[in-house]
């Protein structure tokens, strides 16, 4: 399973901004897809998550109403809308992908729940 995230971008605080990740190789054996974020001086930190089956979403509660997490029907692309953002949310964004067995909920903002990682892409939010 390979993933790809869009190029990075800097935009305004308050803009808004979608980053996909596309998803290739062995990607009917996923189970689901994240997005994780790290933060300048931060350790990685588990931002929302879809399943590839069942549209099941999570999100962490510092992203909750201001982001969203999609995917396509052909389960090659998963999205992450961003609102609003914030000066905070400058980081760089990873998606990864969780293959089985099924991760259990209190594991889905776990880093070694997922096995297969893009590189990530810089997103900078200037105030």
């Amino acid at each position: 399973v390979h993933l790809f995230e869009s190029v990075g971008v800097l935009v305004q605080a308050v803009d808004s901004l979608r980053l996909s990740c596309v998803v290739s190789g062995d990607r009917y054996n996923v189970q689901a897809v994240a997005w994780f974020r790290q933060g300048p001086g931060k350790e990685r930190a588990y931002v929302a998550r879809i399943t590839w089956i069942g549209f099941n979403i999570y999100y962490a509660t510092s992203v909750m109403g201001r982001f969203t997490i999609s995917r396509d029907n052909a389960k090659t692309t998963v999205y992450l809308h961003m609102n609003s953002l914030k000066a905070k949310d400058t980081a760089v964004y990873y998606c990864a992908a969780d293959l089985p067995p099924r991760a259990i909920l209190s594991n889905f903002g776990s880093e070694s729940t997922y096995e297969y990682w893009g590189r990530g892409t810089q997103v900078t939010v200037s105030t």
